[in-house]
């Protein structure tokens, strides 16, 4: 996700990609809270074919855009679930502001799908894009009644989203 990040920067001039909207502990050992728990995971952007998505165009409100991400325990390791994520734009100009939609579909246990959402203000010059929190606005399965918020930093290839989850 984190290359998603930077495209979009150049969201009109060269590709209309993705923000990161999406470690060290595993979702089987996620640690309990008092009322909720915390695990870290790691997304890494499916590859989408892009040719025909430069136009070279400055984005305009209204503009949209979507990915998608495979979510795994460590990077490279087990594969426990998947995300969708849309964004639109609601603010054109330095900075880009995107309205973030998405959710989380896990089955490494806890298990469930959990919604989340985030607007982004991103500048389309800075190749190096900063941590950023998502609200955890619901979920379903292990996940019913979740509220919280998940923290997305960039790392490589990967994001790194440490989940905090309360109900």
């Amino acid at each position: 996700m984190s290359r998603s990040f930077r495209r979009i920067g150049a969201l009109g001039a060269a590709t209309a990609a993705a923000v990161a909207f999406t470690a060290a502990a595993p979702v089987a050992a996620a640690a309990p809270a008092a009322d909720g728990f915390e695990f870290t995971l790691y997304a890494k952007e499916v590859p989408t074919d892009e040719s025909g998505e430069e136009t070279g165009a400055a984005p305009q409100v209204g503009d949209s855009f979507a990915f998608a991400d495979d979510l795994y325990r460590t990077k490279g390791g087990e594969k426990i679930g998947k995300d969708g994520v849309s964004c639109t734009v609601v603010r054109a100009g330095d900075p880009i502001d995107t309205l973030c939609v998405g959710t989380f579909a896990l089955t490494g246990g806890p298990g469930g799908h959990l919604t989340g959402q985030a607007m982004l203000s991103v500048d389309p010059s800075n190749e190096a894009p900063a941590a950023f929190d998502i609200a955890i606005t619901g979920g379903t399965g292990d996940f019913k009644d979740a509220r919280g918020w998940i923290r997305s930093t960039p790392d490589g290839d990967y994001s790194k989203l440490e989940f905090h989850i309360t109900r």
